[in-house]
């Protein structure tokens, strides 16, 4: 069976980089089958800016805009997969480039594997990703994963997951997990029900712009200790590990608000 995706785009005060991510899923060589927008409260006209970009497109499939003026990524991811009518979910961030084929090399990889994976995740790239560097990098963390096959080597910009699975999990709530580093933690929750899949070809760009990350992840110890816990204590290693040390610090996910590249904080 062929697979459906939708793809979901929460974005907050993002004029300066929506653009050029929204034309990537445009220029898809296999378009989404919808298309989810999520206006997270922005004051910057980007709405406004999303609605000009879509009424401009000739659109071959669904569009949803949507508003959550609730503050907060997970909160607008609640709202967009409370929505999705495809089999697979395919997260996009505000400020990502996705190359034109991204879905369909999801697609295929999706159709040639078996047992089916519950999360394809797409390797970040810096600079040109026929580079030998990053084409040696990706190809690294392919190996990675396949030794430690239950861990996260992405974020998540490049997550697709499977829509049951990420039901069946509990999907996105701020509810779980009201801090920084949710890519990472739904992931101990969805691969308590299948496999993840890396490969080299499967890769966005993520923006670099966020040069001093302290509020927004975790420390050097923390993700060590992440890699040396057995994936049976995943879930204990947040609920009652992470989650406090991130409170204690403030890591709330309303930090990736910040915009610290503008001047100040949002």
């Amino acid at each position: 069976m062929t697979p459906t995706f939708s793809v979901i785009l929460p974005f907050f005060n993002e004029a300066d980089f929506l653009p050029r991510t929204m034309r990537g899923w445009f220029a898809q060589t296999r378009p989404p089958d919808e298309l989810i927008l999520v206006d997270n409260g922005s004051t910057d006209g980007s709405a406004a800016l999303c609605r000009a970009i879509l009424g401009r497109q000739e659109a071959r499939w669904n569009v949803l805009f949507l508003t959550e003026d609730r503050p907060g990524k997970t909160r607008a991811l609640e709202t967009a997969c409370a929505r999705a009518g495809s089999a697979w979910l395919v997260f996009s961030d505000a400020d990502t480039d996705y190359p034109p084929r991204y879905l369909e090399t999801l697609e295929r990889l999706i159709v040639r594997s078996s047992p089916k994976p519950v999360a394809l995740m797409a390797l970040p790239v810096e600079g040109e990703a026929g580079r030998p560097r990053e084409v040696l990098k990706r190809r690294a963390f392919v190996l990675l994963s396949k030794v430690f096959r239950k861990h996260v080597y992405t974020g998540g910009y490049g997550q697709c997951l499977r829509a049951d699975a990420f039901r069946t999990s509990g999907g996105y709530r701020e509810s779980a997990w009201p801090y920084v580093l949710g890519d990472h933690e739904i992931m101990s929750r969805i691969l308590r029900h299948g496999r993840s899949l890396y490969r080299a070809d499967l890769w966005c760009r993520p923006s670099p712009r966020r040069k001093d990350r302290r509020q927004v992840r975790w420390n050097l110890t923390e993700m060590a200790l992440y890699h040396a816990t057995p994936f049976f204590l995943h879930g204990p290693f947040f609920a009652r590990f992470l989650g406090p040390r991130f409170d204690r610090r403030g890591l709330g996910v309303r930090n990736l608000r910040d915009q610290p590249w503008k001047g100040g904080a949002s």
